[in-house]
């Protein structure tokens, strides 16, 4: 039975139904060769093709993107690009890495067993931070994946495999994610000699050339402020709006603002607790809100429920993952022009503009205090009235430059940062899922359904944690 052809648009995704059992594809009637995959769970685009090698052909079947993650126009115009190289003579698919031969060698442990410990003496019992975790991991069980079940003893005799894969990484993944993945691999090799004197003493490692590390300059000054206000507003998805938001004026890392739950937030003390700071649980430390800050929480506090009804009653910025809260904070560049680290060095940069002292820098943004002296000060005693008045002065700074006197924001700014909660929340509800999809997408459209489904569950949310304690006593416009 030949398989049944569609025009692949949005609209039409939607309808298509998951496979009771096993998978069925439904090809394109604009483009040979697309196509999407439909499961008992997922659905992804996806291209075939024959690619001609000398005298022979070989089939080529491969991924696009899942559907959800782009729009069905973008999937297309992709899958042509692919099947543009494709006739051209190109594979697509991205080169294997040749495995190194396995070589025995009693008694010492392969890559696998020093990793497996090493993950549970030196990452799991000594607590150490998540995204430390999750760095490590990728590093070994992806770049070195085919390294796993060799000896390491082979790798410390022969320096260069080493080097070498360092230049495979940087040519293919870039300089930093490079050299990281070596440190990694540096750091489980010596862990792995303090018990196994069998291994060579000194660490293949030593005979990498690294990539040089710059810092990274991408802060923005006072004048680019207006466009990146601009630009944020016009973020489709609030709770990511307001995540980009909270970055800038609280100078937080994009990691540990991500997994700040609801009952971290004290909104008498106005203060909201870091308790995944980079360093650990060891380090957790308060933020003093400003009232602009207080203002976004309240709208996260408002629609987040809302949008997500299980997971927004828990995190501060919820998400449909598997954890509960936002994993990715990247946006894309010509959408957003800085985000992330970008807007903590920013917060860095405004401070100096603002005049707040170096000393008061370091306590907001969680840093050591350099010198003996400066050692004596208790950050705690300094939270409810000083650090709070600072924090005040740089948000008035930041959100000033870009909609002070003089400036006139557009619309969808100035609706962002005068509207209520109740009045953002009751636009969201309104919004027609038709017109959400056409907006963003068919995951848009879906969840603006599960929005207005849980209209109800909104009018019972306690009003007391969500509205602000009186008004506002300017506005921004």
């Amino acid at each position: 039975m030949s398989d049944p052809k569609l025009n692949l648009t949005d609209r039409n995704l939607l309808g298509l139904a998951y496979a009771r059992e096993g998978q069925y594809r439904v090809r394109d009637t604009e483009t040979p060769g697309f196509f999407v995959l439909i499961g008992s769970r997922t659905k992804s685009f996806m291209i075939q093709s024959d690619l001609r090698v000398e005298k022979r052909r070989v089939t080529i079947r491969m991924k696009v993107a899942e559907v959800g993650e782009i729009s069905a126009r973008e999937a297309r115009s992709r899958a042509k690009g692919l099947l543009a190289r494709i006739a051209a003579g190109e594979d697509p698919r991205p080169p294997r890495v040749e495995p190194v031969p396995v070589l025995q060698d009693a008694g010492v442990p392969t890559l696998r067993e020093a990793w497996t410990r090493f993950k549970a003496s030196h990452l799991e019992r000594k607590g150490r931070a998540y995204g430390t975790f999750r760095n490590y991991t990728d590093h070994m069980e992806r770049l070195f994946a085919d390294w796993l079940d060799q000896p390491l003893s082979v790798i410390g005799e022969m320096p260069r495999l080493l080097a070498d894969r360092h230049d495979h990484i940087t040519r293919h993944h870039g300089p930093a994610i490079a050299n990281g993945a070596v440190r990694s691999f540096r750091a489980v090799y010596n862990h792995a000699r303090k018990t196994c004197r069998q291994l060579p003493a000194e660490n293949p490692a030593i005979g990498v050339d690294w990539n040089p590390d710059r810092r990274k300059n991408t802060a923005m000054g006072a004048a680019d402020l207006p466009s990146w206000f601009e630009q944020a507003a016009l973020i489709p998805n609030p709770i990511r709006r307001e995540f980009q938001l909270l970055t800038l004026l609280s100078g937080s890392r994009p990691e540990a603002l991500k997994n700040v739950r609801v009952e971290d937030l004290d909104l008498r003390r106005r203060v909201m607790h870091i308790r995944l700071p980079k360093g650990g649980p060891d380090k957790a430390f308060d933020v003093p809100l400003s009232r602009a800050m207080l203002e976004s929480v309240f709208r996260l506090r408002r629609l987040g429920p809302v949008i997500y009804p299980q997971s927004g009653r828990e995190w501060l910025f919820p998400s449909d993952a598997a954890c509960g809260h936002m994993t990715e904070h990247k946006e894309k560049r010509e959408a957003l022009s800085h985000y992330g680290n970008d807007l903590r060095q920013t917060y860095r940069t405004l401070g100096q503009a603002a005049e707040v002292s170096e000393v008061d820098m370091h306590l907001l943004m969680n840093h050591s205090l350099p010198g003996v002296n400066a050692g004596y000060i208790t950050r705690s005693k300094l939270m409810r009235d000083h650090l709070r008045a600072q924090q005040e002065k740089l948000s008035q700074f930041i959100v000033g430059s870009a909609v002070g006197r003089g400036r006139r924001p557009s619309a969808e700014l100035s609706r962002w940062l005068n509207s209520t909660s109740r009045m953002m929340l009751q636009e969201l509800l309104d919004e027609h899922p038709d017109t959400a999809r056409l907006r963003a997408g068919p995951r848009s459209a879906l969840r603006r359904l599960e929005v207005q489904a849980a209209r109800m569950a909104a009018h019972e949310l306690p009003g007391a944690l969500l509205d602000a304690p009186s008004r506002r006593s300017r506005r921004y416009a």
